[in-house]
């Protein structure tokens, strides 16, 4: 089976082929949740922006003006650059210099990552806030009844005023649940899932509430649609099933 690079992001130090490998194990992502369809896989240079699954004026706390500008400029064009640097390793000479050949990986890397996190930090986002299911549970068994939420919201308000990502993910090394702290797009859980992704760069809030990040941390609460991130989890189980 297949899980689509929405619900399956692997990097971090061998994050290149890490995440080529893993994105042929695992079903599929939705287009929009809650229903989905898989996608075929993207050849190099054709990818495309991911409309958003929700109606950009939607969600609480959260402006259609805010939204709708991360969307279409910081995540497509992450989109666009990936396209960009993809084209360009393609059409690499075998004895293109290894400065150039670091660099393009370097940043193909850091778009691809870019690319994937975004996915996943619209797709949860939508909903209203309430969680329940079998991953509701995990995370009370794994980390206390609110301890997750206390050590989740801890790494963003650590991330504020800076730039950054704090993920929820399914380690399919070892089957745990950790939260990762990443710095950049660069920094993920090698081998993890992302079930719930939380963007900490300015560019995420900035329009909304200037440097005040604990308030944008509030708003990306009361908006998590938690079906899409138990179907994450599920996802990442039945991953872990074939690949742990």
């Amino acid at each position: 089976m297949q899980i689509h690079r929405r619900d399956l992001l692997v990097s971090g130090a061998a994050g290149g082929a890490a995440l080529l490998a893993a994105s042929a194990v695992a079903g599929a992502a939705p287009e929009a949740h809650p229903a989905g369809r898989p996608k075929p896989p993207v050849g190099p240079g054709k990818h495309e922006a991911v409309p958003l699954p929700f109606k950009a004026g939607s969600l609480t706390g959260i402006s259609e003006k805010m939204i709708t500008a991360h969307h279409d400029k910081n995540y497509a064009g992450a989109v666009t650059n990936l396209n960009k640097v993809e084209t360009d390793l393609a059409a690499l000479k075998p004895d293109a210099p290894g400065y150039l050949v670091a660099g393009l990986r370097e940043r193909e890397l850091l778009y691809a990552n870019s690319m994937t996190l975004h996915e996943h930090y619209f797709g949860n986002l939508g909903g209203n806030g309430k969680r329940s299911g079998a991953l509701e549970t995990r995370l009370g068994g794994d980390f206390g009844a609110a301890g997750w939420e206390g050590q989740f919201r801890a790494d963003g308000l650590a991330l504020g005023g800076g730039s950054g990502w704090v993920v929820l993910a399914l380690n399919l090394h070892d089957g745990r649940l950790r939260i990762a702290h990443a710095g950049n797009h660069t920094q993920t859980l090698a081998f993890g899932a992302p079930l719930l992704v939380l963007d900490m760069y300015e560019h995420a809030y900035q329009l909304d509430y200037g440097p005040d990040h604990a308030k944008y941390i509030e708003a990306f609460f009361k908006n998590i649609a938690w079906e899409m991130v138990e179907k994450r989890y599920d996802h990442a189980m039945k991953a872990y099933a074939v690949l742990g």
